[in-house]
């Protein structure tokens, strides 16, 4: 079966980041998908900011510490990803960014949605994540999930979703599903 990590990207004591990454997985499990859906929260990983002396690419996943190398096996594990990210200062957290440089193959040839949330619907943090991604060589669906901290949010501290939302998320979850199981075949030959 294939599996999808919803990766949290805050790790910010107040922070609605969770109630969103739930939201996803309850409408990702009402699908009619072949996968299994399970949230990775960064905020639980044990890693601080990415200060690591040799590059994951040159480790062959060997890493330091154990925080490193439990992240390693987690996402290994995973076939694609729904990454679920606020947007601050027209861009994704940094958090996010240190969970996604301290490992190198194990982000190859995988797919992902992205899920983002804002003032401004969280575009910009999308497109600057969307360019990390590709240069991990993850493979970003098109359909992204696109919300309001003012239409989407009740006093923008709690996840209330406009409908409106529901086919293209749709889409999307169909999308991560379908890329993650194709891609499966590109790493099976390397």
């Amino acid at each position: 079966m294939t599996k999808i990590g919803i990766i949290t990207g805050s790790t910010r004591e107040v922070r609605v980041n969770l109630q969103v990454a739930e939201w996803v997985k309850e409408f990702a499990e009402n699908r009619d998908v072949d996968a299994e859906f399970e949230i990775i929260d960064i905020k639980e990983s044990g890693l601080g900011r990415f200060n690591e002396a040799v590059p994951p690419l040159m480790t062959n996943k060997e890493y330091a510490s154990d925080e490193q190398n439990a992240w390693s096996r987690k996402i290994d594990a995973c076939d694609g990803f729904i990454f679920v990210t606020p947007e601050y200062n027209k861009n994704f957290p940094s958090g996010l960014k240190d969970h996604l440089d301290y490992l190198g193959t194990e982000w190859h040839h995988k797919a992902a949605g992205i899920v983002a949330y804002g003032s401004t619907l969280g575009v910009a943090a999308s497109l600057a994540l969307r360019t990390t991604l590709a240069n991990l060589k993850v493979a970003t669906v098109e359909p992204q999930g696109a919300f309001s901290l003012f239409n989407d949010f009740e006093d923008m501290t709690k996840f209330k979703p406009m409908d409106v939302h529901k086919p293209r998320f749709g889409e999307m979850i169909d999308d991560v599903v379908a890329w993650s199981a194709a891609l499966k075949t590109v790493r099976d030959e390397k």
